[in-house]
């Protein structure tokens, strides 16, 4: 069966490996039919990646059809042929955070393409409480759940108010889905970002308004808002611009880190503590935001197939991804084909 392999930092290759076991109880054999690739791929293959360990199966964006269920998988919900997203986030069930609703931050959670393998693969086992059939949405709409689950729960951390001016740090896909996310919630949605097509796709595409991410920014924010926004988001990882966010925040408000980085993050503390803000992380999404996202999607409410601008194969992804890498200014969304439609 081929698979992508990261084997290290930089070196992708189409491997040969067994194919998987029989699903035992609890279990689902799939086929991989759709595999979005997002900044957690690129930062593995460039040796940034946090919680991330080599050689390592890339892929967590997925939609599949089962081909098998293990036995005694009798409750209904699932049948073979359904086609489904995947909740990547294999969390314990029994620790603190996991009785108490919060199963993101499970303290032994598995990431599938993280910390095991992932779907950059022709067939693989997963547990069926992974499994989310959705009857009317395409593999593409399904295999974008995971993106938008993200931005979902970034929104629903950052507790937002009807009142609330909010800015979103960085345009790529994570950003989108939180603006999408947003639509409708806040008064006023403000995106920045250093890429200029990103942000007249933003513009294009979302309810915003774009603000160019220079030396200006905080000036541009004060007037376009009339002062600081009451809530931030960013989503960049990158280590500047997430120190630069304590700045842009204004007086009681929340900021939201939902890139994160290697790095260790300085801020200045008078600044923190005069303004009185909210500092949250956002780690993963809940199936409680995972059942809103497909709800919303079944709705036409939430849509991000314009985002799709790249369809490699399993067959030239260990290219593709590289180049995307070096070179990603025509790049939103690029979504891996595999099976019989690839």
């Amino acid at each position: 069966m081929h698979v992508a392999l990261l084997r290290e930092p930089g070196r992708l290759e189409l491997a040969d490996i067994p194919e998987p076991p029989a699903p035992l109880a609890g279990e689902a054999l799939v086929a991989v039919r759709r595999v979005g690739l997002c900044g957690t791929d690129f930062h593995a293959f460039s040796g940034r990646q946090n919680f991330f360990a080599y050689p390592r199966v890339l892929g967590h964006e997925l939609a599949v059809e089962v081909l098998a269920l293990g036995p005694g998988a009798d409750d209904g919900r699932l049948r073979v042929g359904d086609q489904c997203a995947v909740l990547p986030y294999l969390s314990c069930g029994s620790c603190r955070p996991c009785r108490s609703g919060r199963s993101n931050c499970c303290e032994r959670i598995n990431v599938l393409g993280v910390t095991v393998d992932g779907g950059l693969a022709e067939r693989m086992v997963v547990p069926t409480s992974a499994l989310y059939p959705r009857a009317g949405l395409s593999l593409d709409q399904l295999a974008l759940v995971e993106t938008l689950g993200i931005g979902m729960h970034a929104v629903q951390r950052s507790r937002p108010e009807a009142s609330d001016t909010a800015l979103i740090i960085g345009m790529g896909p994570i950003g989108l889905g939180i603006a999408q996310c947003l639509a409708g919630r806040v008064e006023t949605v403000l995106v920045t970002d250093q890429a200029p097509h990103r942000l007249a796709f933003a513009e294009r595409w979302g309810k915003v308004q774009a603000i160019p991410a220079d030396e200006n920014l905080t000036a541009a924010l004060t007037e376009r808002a009339d002062g600081l926004p009451s809530v931030v988001f960013d989503a960049t990882g990158s280590r500047a611009s997430m120190e630069r966010a304590f700045e842009l925040t204004g007086p009681g408000g929340r900021l939201v880190l939902v890139g994160h980085t290697t790095g260790v993050l300085e801020f200045e503390n008078p600044l923190f503590h005069r303004r009185e803000m909210d500092l949250l992380a956002s780690r993963n999404s809940r199936p409680v935001e995972w059942a809103a996202v497909l709800d919303l999607v079944s709705d036409h409410s939430l849509d991000a197939l314009p985002w799709i601008t790249h369809r490699p194969t399993l067959d030239s992804v260990c290219t593709d991804l590289p180049e995307l890498v070096a070179d990603g200014r025509h790049l939103v969304k690029a979504v891996v084909q595999i099976g019989a439609d690839a």
